[in-house]
């Protein structure tokens, strides 16, 4: 019986990289000079410090900037809100999505569900595991949960006959 999973990952090496991009370009743009704006990763969370909210937006603008540039799709970014921080900087908390949260993945599998193709969907910790009988339904399936519209990336793997 074919099947297929629909997950959603991000490369974190690719992530590092586009930091590091970003981090280099922030050195040695004139705007940056003698401030103490900072980007950093942790674990699946960047952390952006900035002087003010208008460095604070430059910042984020260049993290996106080359996180496209690392071909990673920028919805996979989940920008937390504005804090403040030590003296009069802003502190911002970018959290790296991994894994489709269960919300989602009901969403997913309830609309499948209700577009009555003649598939199987089960959710399957982060991921969705989706079978039927013929590849064509799995591939209509396919392009059915690409125009729904999730705000996250989605990726489908692991497809089998």
């Amino acid at each position: 019986m074919p099947s297929f999973d629909i997950v959603s990952k991000t490369e974190m090496a690719e992530v590092d990289n586009a930091v590091a991009g970003a981090v280099r370009e922030m050195g040695q743009r004139f705007d940056f000079k003698g401030s103490k704006s900072s980007l950093e990763r942790k674990d699946n969370e960047i952390v952006i410090l900035a002087d003010d909210a208008l460095k604070l937006k430059q910042v984020q603008d260049l993290l996106k900037t080359y996180i496209t540039r690392r071909k990673l799709d920028v919805s996979a970014l989940d920008f937390g809100k504005e804090e403040k921080a030590a003296g009069a900087m802003v502190r911002q908390t970018v959290r790296v999505k991994q894994g489709i949260d269960q919300e989602t993945a009901k969403k997913i599998s309830k609309a499948i569900k209700d577009s009555k193709k003649k598939v199987q969907v089960s959710i399957q910790g982060d991921e969705l595991r989706v079978s039927g009988k013929k590849r064509d339904d799995l591939q209509d399936v396919i392009a059915f949960v690409k125009t729904l519209g999730i705000p996250q990336p989605l990726q489908f793997v692991n497809f089998r006959d």
